[in-house]
């Protein structure tokens, strides 16, 4: 199977050059010519076919030759690379903040509750007794708060309008996925033109939550079994799925598609993923696939 090397920066410093570009050629081997994706922000380098397929050694020799330039280094299959299904987690991903830590500070339990949510992130603690015991501590609020906070306080991660806005343009089926709340999603979702969006329902009674959330919660395998259930929908090889998200309770789902992205994700899930970006905002997603800047849908 024939693979690229796409290495993508941060889009608003431009550390990507030219010389960085040489530095990589050099390890691939003779033949081996970049071409931009986007003047210093991404590039592409086809592999030698003599080169292994998932060869980490050479992701390790490449990283040493980049030095500690910000550039993230990925390798990625020809065949099938732009995807027909695409699955997103929600918190720290399409957007730059976790809603129930946004709601524990209506509360003022933000630092009990950001601890757990870290934790189970980080797959120290199982995600969905961690979730209602977060849950509970939100016992009263007015369901209305989540409206504020998304007008005030959630925000777009960067990239994240320009990925959606043209994968759909070019028939992708967009879903986003979340262990948070349809509270957020629904709003979320329609902001960035996801065509459909999974979450868990929080309980609310006269306008209040109760510090309930429906059974069953939607954690790690519900995320597995979404991407599989929507593949098998379409009729899709796993190929032609691309999944992303942060926390481990995306590792399933991001693992199970032909490409996995850990999006500036916790350590565990980004040395687990297929790609990890750390650098870059999501629109090194729509690199990945192979598109170039100038057919970005804006």
């Amino acid at each position: 199977m024939s693979q690229l090397l796409v290495l993508t920066g941060a889009q608003h410093r431009r550390d990507l050059n030219d010389a960085h570009l040489r530095r990589a050629s050099a390890v691939l081997g003779e033949g081996a010519a970049a071409s931009w994706l986007a003047q210093g922000v991404a590039a592409e380098i086809a592999l030698p076919t003599a080169l292994a397929d998932d060869d980490a050694p050479l992701v390790t020799r490449l990283r040493a030759a980049l030095g500690d330039a910000p550039i993230d280094i990925a390798l990625v299959a020809a065949d099938e690379r732009r995807k027909s299904l695409f699955l997103a987690d929600m918190d720290s991903t399409m957007i730059e903040q976790e809603c129930i830590d946004e709601l524990a500070a209506h509360v003022g339990l933000r630092a009990e509750v950001s601890a757990l949510t870290e934790r189970a992130m980080r797959g120290e603690i199982a995600f969905e007794p961690a979730l209602r015991e977060r849950v509970a501590l939100l016992k009263g609020l007015p369901i209305s708060v989540a409206d504020e906070l998304i007008e005030r306080r959630i925000t777009l991660s960067p990239g994240a309008r320009a990925l959606i806005a043209t994968m759909r343009a070019n028939g992708t089926y967009c879903c986003l996925v979340s262990g948070g709340f349809t509270l957020f999603t629904a709003a979320i979702a329609g902001k960035l033109g996801f065509d459909e969006h999974r979450a868990n329902r929080l309980i609310e009674r006269d306008g209040a939550l109760t510090g309930e959330v429906e059974e069953p919660i939607l954690g790690r395998n519900a995320k597995l079994a979404a991407l599989r259930e929507l593949r098998e929908r379409f009729a899709l090889p796993r190929a032609a799925v691309l999944a992303v998200g942060d926390g481990a309770n995306d590792l399933a789902m991001l693992q199970e598609a032909g490409l996995g992205v850990a999006y500036h994700a916790k350590p565990a899930v980004a040395a687990a993923a297929h790609v990890r970006v750390d650098h870059a905002d999501l629109s090194a997603l729509l690199y990945l696939q192979g598109y170039r800047r100038e057919e970005f849908v804006t």
